[in-house]
């Protein structure tokens, strides 16, 4: 494939931008070559700047649950859109969105609609903090709520890809106000409660880890987490701004039957546009501004034509029966179809899924934290990358993302895949 105009546009956007992109991660630094500029998409399938045309597994990094550009989301927006961009005043939408979000999550009795994931869990963050009269918050080595000072100590993602530290211009004091712990490593929750239980305002948990690759909780985990909050006078959050309306209809609340005290959202909750949520129990969401002291306010925040996006692929969720079933099926053929064109290749891999989210790992060993997700041959993800992206295949660029299959997906987009992993797995 030829990427030269996708390389002049990079060109011109290193001149006024830091690293010519708007997102860290979309600078390929971790795998190099050209990243290639977005023209469209559709379906399933994305268009670049040369018109290269590849089967997407970003989704744009989760939000594409049904697809790009589906009909029914542009037919919404663009009737909003007609009526007007923003009003800075309440709409009719965004009532109806916290009603069918009430009506999928039933955990959330009380939502605040804002413009990102970012804004969502620094607002719970300081929801829980602002209830509790505490200031510690417990986080998880390797996950990414974000890039609120508070959580990249630690930290997934970008952060994991790119190889940096704690960032800079995160304060001593706060980054003395959280304490991190190992994913899925329950006994070291439980230590830091121990230890400093009563200080303690919140613990904060990807439910199914996402941002250092798609990692599942194991058996135990996610009741445990519940119990040591439960018992110690900690409210849970769990960030479903990945797994919310991904992993099902309900999200990993549903799936785990776990509820904790506080949400937060984005991603699918938009359909595609800005839009993130912080939203749980009564009792805490009372304590927002205008009805409580815990200040939180956004000017464009449920924007009319986010609120359309988002309500019209709510609705389909909602109403497709066997949508949840057929992501399933698609994600574990993929995953064992990735997996079997490894073995016969005689690559070493690791996959873990949880329904339509993957990730498969160049390692030999079970991954189940930051840690052992870091045994993973980077170099040779890096050359499988390309190899995929040359056969027509988008995955995401680093080893510690995780992959999405889309409702748009079909049979032959799976087969398709598989048969260009059968060729890249021979030539490592």
């Amino acid at each position: 494939m030829r990427f030269e105009r996708s390389q002049a546009l990079l060109e011109r956007a290193l001149a006024h931008m830091p690293g010519g992109v708007n997102s860290p991660v979309r600078a390929y630094r971790a795998v190099g070559g050209t990243p290639p500029f977005i023209r469209r998409a559709a379906g399933a399938r994305v268009y670049d700047e040369d018109g290269n045309e590849f089967i997407d597994y970003l989704g744009s990094w989760g939000p594409m649950l049904l697809g790009h550009a589906h009909p029914e989301v542009v037919e919404a927006v663009t009737r909003a859109a007609v009526d007007g961009m923003s009003f800075g005043a309440s709409t009719e939408r965004e009532v109806l969105l916290a009603e069918r979000v009430a009506e999928l999550v039933p955990s959330v009795e009380k939502i605040r609609m804002v413009n990102s994931g970012t804004e969502a869990t620094m607002s719970a963050v300081r929801l829980a903090r602002g209830v509790t009269g505490r200031d510690l918050l417990i986080k998880f080595e390797g996950g990414y709520h974000g890039h609120g000072d508070s959580f990249l100590i630690r930290a997934g993602s970008g952060v994991a890809t790119l190889g940096l530290p704690d960032s800079p211009g995160v304060t001593a004091g706060t980054a003395a106000g959280t304490l991190t712990a190992p994913y899925n490593d329950l006994a070291a929750v439980k230590d830091l409660f121990d230890a400093r239980g009563r200080e303690v305002a919140a613990v904060i948990v990807e439910p199914v880890a996402g941002n250092m690759g798609c990692v599942p909780p194991v058996t135990g985990f996610l009741d445990g987490l519940r119990e040591l909050c439960t018992s110690h006078g900690a409210l849970l959050i769990f960030d479903e701004v990945m797994t919310g309306f991904r992993v099902a209809r309900g999200g990993a609340a549903e799936r785990y039957g776990i509820a904790p005290d506080l949400f937060t959202f984005g991603k699918v909750i938009g359909g595609g546009l800005p839009v993130g949520a912080f939203g749980g129990r009564g009792a805490l969401m009372d304590a927002v501004a205008p009805d409580g002291p815990v200040y939180q306010a956004g000017t464009l925040a449920g924007n009319p034509l986010a609120m359309a996006a988002g309500l019209a692929t709510l609705d389909i969720i909602a109403r497709e029966e066997d949508l949840f079933d057929r992501l399933e099926d698609l994600g574990r053929k993929l995953v064992l179809g990735l997996e079997a064109a490894a073995e016969a290749a005689g690559v070493a891999t690791t996959s873990n899924r949880v329904g339509s989210m993957f990730t498969s790992f160049m390692t030999g060993r079970p991954v189940r934290d930051l840690a052992s997700a870091k045994t993973c041959d980077k170099g040779r993800f890096t050359r499988f990358f390309h190899l995929m992206l040359e056969r027509g295949v988008a995955l995401a660029p680093s080893q510690f993302e995780s992959g999405f299959v889309s409702a748009a997906h079909t049979e032959e987009d799976v087969a398709a895949t598989v048969a260009a992993a059968r060729e890249s797995f021979a030539r490592l």
